[in-house]
């Protein structure tokens, strides 16, 4: 890259840097202003950084030839834009009310723009989708009596879409706006600190010394390292890297490494605090605080990364594996002595959004100024100014995916909104479901991962929530768990075949068959698909009900996990016969229902079925033992 376009690129990442720390710390801008420079900086940092083809070729040629002016005219036209609504954010409801050809031009521009930076950073899935919708925007009036619509002209379309907050600059980059390109950046500072490598540290600290401890690494640091990322496949590349190596070492298969990596990194985008920066989108959906969300999410999540948990210890103890398979030991009070003011931040900004009930973007600004902060107290963790300056460049650039996929959410929305498409999209799963709830969980579920596929956690959530989420609030589930639901099934595209990427990334790095680490990541997953529907049939798992109900929801959801782990892995304390692990396994669907008698029975047959086999075990190891003697 050329040397004025690298200081071109690092101004304005920084610039975007400094305005969100400004603008979350000490004054947030007008709703119109503060999207409107965010999506120009956004955007122009897009079309300088990203090359209009993927090929390395053709990116050496965009960044020295006629590409690059290309490129570069493309990122005035993002900067022209913002700037013009920058500027006249206060005439603008007038402006679009009777539109001027400049104003329509703005308006065709900023869509154009959006389509071509989305297609940029996230491949064609959303741009295709928005680009239907927008289609049905301008021909719906022709269309059958069932999806018709009134019919709209070019400027009302262009105006609605293109520059009011119910298109392009609405809720989505509002959000993005405000704080979720500050939490992008908190994690690159922590990253950046040296809290990552900490993180996985702590996991060989905690877990590392016992059967399969590789594999347990894994899940344990791609839980903490998800808590902060925002994708699953960075989550996949930082930690994998190291991880699946380790666990190849330890006697694993490479596409069992691969998964076990793959669906723990997935596992991430679920776990508080920042669940892939979609909770403070449904927070804002929801209009609830973003703790109500959080906390509801925390047993769920809990649920999901201890059955994967169970699952990669059974494994171990069917092969055999021993502790002696990790080589890097690491002594937890030395960690923690040396690096565990690292934590630091994180806990501030749970302290600060949880009980200071702070503001998202408030907190979100105290934490990054805290990183720096923390790292004083060693003087090995110091950060330079070098540092520092790289962390919010890095920060700003990780944050481009999420303001892609806000930004073309944004036009699926908007027309959505315009024409009703919602209400007829939930019309007509509650009419395919015939009232049926479960119906209606298993037509969404598959919605959601068919939608979810290809993209990145905040863009599917978005497009579910207005299309999918309605029909189950119709049935009676309560809103936070239906916007739980779509979002769970959306994450989980990122491992489900075809368009696995989560999987596809970590074949990569275990150089093995992408179709095959996605289909053992979903057998690994299983639990994490049937989660879901245990916080729809039972809201307790949610929080929703009584300090009891909660509590005895939370143990049979446990137990339910570790019988469906056992008889999936088909192995307790030693291999299982096929009968005894069907029988778990339909002993662990009837705890799904938070229902005392179908509760109790189903606690019953695991616990015989276990007590059997545990008997069972012991009688085949004695007659081994005396065989071997004699």
């Amino acid at each position: 890259m050329r040397k004025w376009l690298t200081g071109i690129v690092a101004t304005l990442a920084i610039s975007m840097a400094l305005f969100h720390l400004y603008s979350g710390g000490i004054q947030l801008f007008p709703a119109t202003q503060q999207r409107a420079i965010h999506l120009a900086l956004a955007f122009a940092l897009v079309f300088l950084l990203h090359p209009f083809f993927k090929s390395k070729d053709s990116i050496e040629k965009e960044r020295n030839g006629f590409g690059l002016l290309i490129n570069s005219i493309l990122a005035i036209l993002s900067l022209v834009a913002g700037g013009y609504l920058t500027l006249r954010y206060l005439d603008l409801p007038l402006e679009m009310s009777s539109p001027t050809l400049t104003t329509i031009v703005i308006g065709v521009l900023v869509i154009l723009l959006t389509l071509e930076v989305a297609r940029r950073m996230l491949g064609m899935a959303l741009p295709i989708i928005a680009i239907i919708f927008l289609v049905y925007a301008f021909i719906g009036d022709r269309l059958p009596l069932m999806i018709q619509h009134s019919g709209y002209s070019f400027e009302q379309i262009v105006t609605q879409i293109g520059l009011s907050n119910q298109g392009v600059f609405g809720i989505p980059l509002g959000v993005s706006a405000s704080y979720i390109v500050l939490f992008v950046i908190f994690g690159a500072m922590l990253e950046k600190s040296g809290a990552g490598n900490m993180f996985l540290d702590l996991a060989m600290g905690l877990v590392g010394r016992y059967r399969g401890g590789a594999a347990k690494v894994s899940v344990v640091a791609s839980a903490l390292f998800g808590s902060i990322s925002g994708s699953q496949v960075a989550n996949v590349v930082t930690t994998g890297v190291l991880t699946i190596p380790l666990m190849k070492r330890g006697g694993y298969k490479p596409t069992y490494a691969a998964a076990v990596e793959s669906v723990a990194s997935t596992g991430g985008m679920i776990l508080p605090p920042i669940m892939g920066a979609v909770a403070f989108l449904m927070a804002d959906f929801l209009q609830i605080s973003y703790a109500q969300v959080a906390f509801a999410a925390l047993i769920p999540a809990i649920i999901y990364f201890v059955a994967i948990f169970i699952m990669v210890d059974l494994r171990a103890a069917k092969e055999g594996l021993q502790a002696t398979e990790v080589e890097n030991k690491v002594n937890l009070k030395e960690l923690m002595f040396k690096k565990g003011h690292l934590m630091l931040p994180l806990v501030i900004l749970v302290v600060l959004l949880m009980v200071f009930q702070m503001t998202a973007n408030n907190a979100a600004f105290w934490a990054i100024i805290s990183v720096p902060i923390a790292c004083l107290f060693r003087k090995e963790t110091r950060m330079s100014m070098g540092q520092i300056y790289s962390a919010l460049q890095e920060g700003v650039k990780l944050s481009l995916m999420v303001v892609a996929a806000c930004s073309a959410a944004g036009i699926v929305i908007g027309v959505i909104d315009m024409t009703g498409m919602g209400l007829r999209f939930s019309s007509v799963l509650l009419e395919l479901s015939g009232g049926s709830l479960l119906l209606l969980c298993i037509l969404t579920m598959f919605a959601s991962i068919i939608m979810g596929m290809g993209l990145p956690p905040v863009a599917s959530y978005l497009v579910l929530a207005i299309l999918a989420a309605p029909a189950m609030v119709d049935l009676g589930v309560p809103p936070i768990a239906a916007h739980l639901f779509i979002f769970y099934y959306g994450t989980l595209s990122a491992i489900t075949p075809p368009v696995a990427l989560a999987a596809y990334a970590a074949a990569g790095l275990s150089k093995t068959s992408p179709m095959k680490v996605s289909l053992v990541a979903c057998r690994l997953a299983l639990v994490a698909f049937i989660v879901p529907y245990m916080f729809i049939f039972g809201p307790e798992l949610i929080l929703i009900g009584s300090t009891g109900s909660i509590i005895f929801a939370t143990v049979t959801a446990l137990m339910g996990v570790y019988a469906i782990a056992v008889s999936l892995e088909g192995y307790f304390t030693a291999k299982l016969n096929f009968f005894s692990r069907v029988i778990l396994f339909a002993g662990s669907i009837m705890l799904i229902r938070v229902d005392v008698l179908s509760s109790v029975i189903g606690l019953v047959v695991i616990v015989l079925v276990l007590l059997y086999e545990g008997k069972f075990a012991n009688k085949t190891n004695k007659a081994i033992l005396l065989d071997k003697s004699l």
